[in-house]
């Protein structure tokens, strides 16, 4: 059976419906595709309707308003029929994604892709009981998926690669490819970095855990929606670019690097981050707080160029 080209994806696949599948399944259906969903956990057709619904209004917001249709299945075989691409989302758990990834290959035409959203796992590990593993790539995507447009592709070869990055394109979406895997992937190890030193920040006593919120999403993060840290670093050499600043003020990070700490997250670390955080929150839920975020993401996405992409 020949490989399904992008364009031919009519119906996908959600597996496992908890946030990260509504938000992976209003997205699918916001872009006019039909969603076949699937969960063992009893009464999960009703929170995800709930989510899915509440997710599509935001998407509304950004002109996104096509009309896939949402069906919900009892059994893993049921919602696998006729699918033209699956999407996993089963807690980050080994022996769980393993297990379903193989049983879901064993259903499956061979044409079909199986893209799993692990944030942490190695594919070589969650793919090891499929017949078929060459078809299973991981597709990460950042939370929540259906307005953060990144998806982290890690696949068996490069053709793989290439038609998992079109259907995700197709979408709206801006899939990155990983050369090999890599524990974290990509953003989650950049994302593990930079918390290391805000706790650090936090147990040398160096400012306020809101300061220091304050303190990245008012300054590089402001740059970092627009540009990475290379093309940041590349403009901040002036004229020579990134290779007078790394000649010039490479130098000068060597000697942040090595002043950086490595905190250990002990009870009184953690409880001074909690405190802090609650003073932030300033009494609001975390329902109020994301509600907050999410509307920030639909403004900021309307108003973002990325400053190297294409466009």
């Amino acid at each position: 059976m020949t490989a399904i080209e992008t364009d031919e994806i009519q119906r996908v696949t959600v597996l496992g419906c908890g946030t990260l599948g509504a938000s992976w399944a209003a997205l699918f259906l916001a872009h006019g595709l039909d969603v076949a969903a699937y969960d063992p956990a009893p009464g999960f057709a009703a929170r995800t309707a709930a989510a899915v619904e509440a997710a599509r209004a935001q998407l509304a917001e950004l002109g996104l308003s096509g009309a896939g249709t949402l069906r919900f299945h009892a059994t893993l075989a049921d919602a696998l029929a006729g699918a033209d691409f699956v999407q996993e989302n089963a807690p980050e758990n080994e022996a769980v994604k393993r297990a379903l990834l193989a049983e879901a290959d064993r259903l499956l035409p061979p044409a079909i892709l199986i893209a799993s959203s692990t944030s942490a796992m190695l594919r070589s590990a969650i793919v090891a009981d499929c017949a078929r593993p060459e078809r299973v790539l991981v597709a990460h995507p950042f939370h929540p998926p259906h307005l953060v447009p990144l998806v982290e592709i890690v696949a068996d070869g490069p053709a793989v690669a290439a038609r998992a990055c079109a259907f995700y394109a197709r979408l709206g979406r801006r899939p990155v490819v990983l050369n090999r895997e890599m524990p974290g992937h990509i953003a989650n190890r950049l994302a593990s970095a930079l918390y290391r030193e805000a706790v650090n920040l936090v147990a040398e006593g160096v400012a306020s855990v809101a300061d220091i919120d304050a303190a990245l999403c008012n300054g590089p993060g402001l740059r970092w929606a627009a540009m990475g840290p290379h093309m940041t670093y590349h403009l901040g050499g002036g004229a020579g670019g990134i290779r007078h600043y790394l000649d010039h003020l490479g130098p000068s990070q060597v000697r942040r690097w090595a002043s950086l700490g490595n905190p250990d997250l002990t009870e009184d670390v953690k409880d001074r981050i909690v405190a802090g955080i609650a003073d932030e929150a300033g009494g609001r839920s975390v329902e109020a707080l994301a509600a907050r975020r999410d509307a920030a993401l639909i403004a900021i996405l309307g108003a973002r160029i990325e400053v190297a992409g294409e466009g």
